[in-house]
This record gives structure tokens, sequence and C-alpha cells, in this order.
């Protein structure tokens, strides 16, 4: 990834999040953006975000992020000047949620290392 590409992800990431925590609060409060991905020519964008939450949780924010992605983009396109405001696309970012699981797998075999060394 370019440089350039690297610094309108960035950018893209602070103000998708600032939009997402001032304008839709309420809906909003769970989600964490983690990242995102531009394709070279910037027409298309994939935000990355994270969710604590069940599974109803998860598939209700992702109906939300995708009825509301078309206005992020154009408030996007007021904040910042770009050549191109990419089409956003969110994607649930499975790495925390396989972290957290992988912690547990960790936690419970310490557990039980414990519970045969006692």
């Amino acid at each position: 990834m370019s440089n350039r590409n690297i610094r309108v992800s960035e950018l893209l990431k602070r103000e998708v999040s600032e939009i997402l925590h001032t304008r839709y609060q309420k809906e909003s409060v769970a989600i964490t953006v983690t990242g995102v991905d531009v394709s070279p020519d910037h027409s298309r964008a994939t935000v990355y975000y994270s969710l604590l939450a069940d599974q109803k949780e998860r598939w209700d924010s992702q109906r939300f992020l995708d009825r509301v992605s078309g206005k992020i983009r154009h408030e996007v396109g007021k904040r910042i000047v770009l050549k191109r405001i990419p089409a956003l696309k969110f994607e649930f970012d499975e790495a925390l949620s396989q972290g957290y699981r992988i912690n547990e797998i960790i936690d419970s075999l310490e557990m039980a290392d414990d519970q045969r060394e006692d």
C-alpha cells in the first residue's frame, strides 16, 4: 500500500469514527472502527469495525451501517478534500473476537494446569 493510501485510510478511519460517534451516537455507541482499506483508485473503501455484542446486535449493527453508509460518505465528502470520495462498505473485523477466544482458551489451559498442580 502506498503512503498516500495509508494517509487516506487513516483520514477516513478518523472521520468515519467521528461521524458515527457524533451524528449516530445512540446506534453506534458500541461500534469501534478498527481500520480502513482503500482501493488504489480510491473508488472503494472497506471500513472494518468491531463490536462486543451478541450475534443479533452484530447483525443489527451491520444493517444500520449498510443503511447509513451513503450518508456517512456524503458527510465525509463535506469534511475532507479528496479527488474522489470512496464508496464505503462496512465489514465486521473478526480479529478482536478471535483474539478474545484465544485468550479464553489460554486462560482455561492455565487454570487446568493450576488445578493439576494442586
